[in-house]
């Protein structure tokens, strides 16, 4: 057998090991060891960030920072029920907080300015699709991805963790399944909350995770 040097050994192992995290890396479609990422932007999902003023309109944001403040509607028509505000504490504690996200509830919201609260949320269907139990939009957007003020609307008798979850989900940029990157079913159950559709008691679970901590 031909002799080989231990520098040449040495090489090959090097380029062997660079090959080999490449193409893990390219497999997953992202830097991490996330089973999809579900980011926005993605592969599939560029259609930028717009400021609109209802529901259903052109756009999909992800909020500016990884300081999240939140407020919850506390009068009039859209204020949430005693028991809904206590299902929107109880998702950003358990399954919010926890990740590279900080967030805080603010009592005293913020509407203009450079520094607005982050998400507010509403109990109303009004401008939903008639089969949706809640949706989210952007307020003001502060560039082609990021929003500075995001608004969560869920129907009354709709406030569940899971589509809480799922709703805020969207608020820190996290997509459906057909839009990630590789591409999953909605109904995967791997998405967490973020699958379609989404059980009450569902959470972010694995890999929303780790997109949230590798974007904040």
């Amino acid at each position: 057998m031909p002799r080989t040097s231990a520098k040449r050994l040495s090489l090959r192992a090097i380029c062997i090991s660079v090959a080999t995290f490449t193409t893990v890396a390219v497999t997953a479609g992202v830097a991490w060891a996330a089973y999809t990422d579900n980011m926005y932007p993605t592969q599939y999902l560029t259609v930028g960030c717009f400021s609109v003023s209802g529901p259903n309109q052109t756009g999909f944001c992800r909020t500016d920072n990884s300081a999240l403040t939140y407020y919850m509607d506390s009068s009039g028509s859209n204020a949430l029920e005693a028991a809904d505000r206590l299902v929107v504490f109880d998702v950003m504690a358990q399954e919010y907080n926890p990740t590279d996200l900080n967030t805080t509830y603010d009592s005293t919201p913020s509407f203009s300015g450079s520094a607005e609260t982050d998400i507010v949320y509403e109990e109303s269907g009004v401008g939903m699709s008639a089969s949706a139990d809640g949706t989210t939009f952007c307020n003001n957007a502060a560039n082609s991805i990021q929003c500075d003020q995001q608004y969560i609307r869920i129907r009354s008798g709709s406030y569940n963790n899971g589509i809480t979850c799922h709703e805020t989900g969207h608020a820190v940029g996290l997509t459906h399944g057909n839009v990630a990157s590789p591409r999953r079913a909605n109904s995967d159950e791997l998405l967490g909350c973020m699958e379609t559709p989404t059980s009450s008691g569902e959470g972010l679970q694995a890999n929303n995770i780790e997109n949230i901590n590798a974007t904040y």
